[in-house]
């Protein structure tokens, strides 16, 4: 491990701790059925009345913080091997990278909210739109199942395509390189 990748770690356990410290909360107002709505980010070793954590939503950050811890220590190696002989981390799969943890960073700031009169026991909620994490969403609730598709998705997108931008190895063969290989063995063959 090099001393980049070290600083991406001790800010990634230092993220953690914060969120940790800090977790998100939502209010539960008596006047709105023990609706659950954002309340916002709080101490967690505070008396917080009417307030319970939003595991869901926690649980994303800590997903999203690992991920992209991940992707820091990905970007951030050094390779051991010369250019002809490395088999990833070429400049497409870099910036696959860069921009799946922008994605996660951009979805885990605007969520999806939904109204707190709207909220439905659906499978798949209405949502009423994405607003800024930070913006006064009191009367708002986060729609959990949206964000963890949303999550998900760029997840598996940004997978796809460092696969497809992977580069090939020697020992990988073009299809045609393969049909010229197979006409050659035939052609010994009739002789």
């Amino acid at each position: 491990m090099n001393n980049a990748q070290r600083i991406a770690l001790a800010v990634a356990v230092a993220n953690l701790v914060l969120i940790l410290a800090f977790p998100p909360f939502d209010y539960i107002s008596l006047q709105r059925g023990n609706i659950p709505t954002f309340g916002g980010f709080y101490f967690a070793f505070g008396s917080h009345q009417n307030r319970v954590v939003n595991a869901n939503f926690l649980a994303l950050e800590i997903i999203v913080i690992l991920v992209n811890a991940c992707i820091a220590l990905l970007l951030l190696r050094k390779p051991p091997l010369p250019q002809h002989q490395r088999s990833g981390g070429n400049r497409q799969q870099r910036a696959v990278l860069a921009l799946v943890a922008i994605n996660l960073v951009v979805i885990l700031l605007f969520p999806p909210f939904e109204f707190f009169s709207a909220i439905t026991k659906a499978v798949l909620p209405t949502f009423e739109g994405f607003y800024f994490l930070f913006g006064d969403n009191s009367q708002r609730q986060l729609v959990t199942p949206i964000l963890y598709i949303e999550v998900t998705l760029v997840l598996i997108n940004g997978a796809l395509l460092w696969l497809l931008f992977r580069d090939k190895t020697p020992e990988e063969v073009a299809a045609e390189q393969a049909r010229a290989l197979a006409q050659r063995v035939r052609a010994a063959q009739k002789k």
